[in-house]
C-alpha cells in the first residue's frame, strides 16, 4: 500500500460573480438595441456606453424554421432569453432602442419583457 501524503492540499472554492458590484436598491443600466427587419429580429444588450456586449440573441436562434425568424413569437422568445441573462448578470434596468419597419408588429417584443417597478 502507498503511504499517505503529508500536507494534503485544501481546495478553496471562490465565488465568481459576473457583472458589476452594486449596493442593494441601486440600478444598473444597460442599453437594449432591438432591430426588427422583415427577415429576422435581433435583440442586443450592451453596457451604458455601448462598448461591451452583454448578450445578443436573434429570432433565428430560437426557432427552427427560416420563415419564423422574424415572427412575433421568435421575438418574444428572444426577449425572454435576454431578460433571464440580464437578471443573472445583475442588470436591472434597460434603455430600449428600437429600429424597425413601420407598424405595430415589431413592438410586440416589448410586451414580453418583464416589468418590475
Amino acid at each position: 500500500m502507498a503511504a499517505k501524503r503529508k500536507g494534503a492540499k485544501k481546495v478553496v472554492e471562490e465565488q465568481v460573480s459576473l457583472g458589476p458590484q452594486v449596493a442593494e436598491g441601486e440600478f444598473v443600466f444597460g442599453v437594449c438595441h432591438i432591430y426588427a427587419s422583415f427577415n429576422d429580429t435581433f435583440v442586443h444588450v450592451t453596457d451604458a456606453t455601448g462598448a461591451e456586449t452583454i448578450v445578443r440573441v436573434t429570432g433565428g436562434m430560437k426557432v427552427k424554421a427560416d420563415r419564423d425568424e422574424s415572427s412575433p413569437y421568435a421575438a418574444m422568445l428572444a426577449a425572454q432569453d435576454v431578460a433571464e441573462k440580464c437578471k443573472a448578470l445583475g442588470i436591472n434596468a434597460l434603455h430600449i432602442r428600437i429600429r424597425a419597419t413601420g407598424g405595430y408588429g415589431p413592438r410586440v417584443l416589448l410586451h414580453s419583457l418583464p416589468y418590475e417597478p
